[in-house]
């Protein structure tokens, strides 16, 4: 029986809450930390509906560092803003330098 989507969604917060500040990750490197590779999507719906809790989602982005996400945030541009506030560099609504700042949960939370 597959997880339920609220248990899943907690335990994408959990990482998400320790992407450190200049660092962004992507939802399949998240999916992939979870146990979950083909499940980026269900990582974005997460971001999605991460609104209410005290989470970094601007820090999590597509493969290949596209902004995605970001008609989810208020205003047109609040997650290039935040991102250009920890020092990324976003350049027509992608990530610059991506491998440099991309933060991979697989590598950092390894027991």
């Amino acid at each position: 029986m597959a997880a339920q989507p609220q248990h899943f969604y907690d335990k994408v917060y959990q990482v998400v809450a320790q992407i450190p500040f200049g660092r962004v990750t992507s939802y399949g490197a998240i999916a992939t930390y979870l146990g979950a590779a083909k499940s980026a999507r269900l990582v974005g719906y997460a971001m999605n509906n991460s609104h209410t809790k005290n989470v970094p989602a601007h820090r999590v982005v597509n493969r290949n560092g596209l902004l995605t996400g970001k008609h989810h945030f208020a205003g047109t541009n609040l997650m290039q803003q935040l991102l250009e506030s920890e020092g990324i560099e976003v350049v027509n609504n992608q990530v610059q330098n991506f491998e440099r700042v991309f933060w991979d949960p697989n590598v950092a939370l390894k027991p």
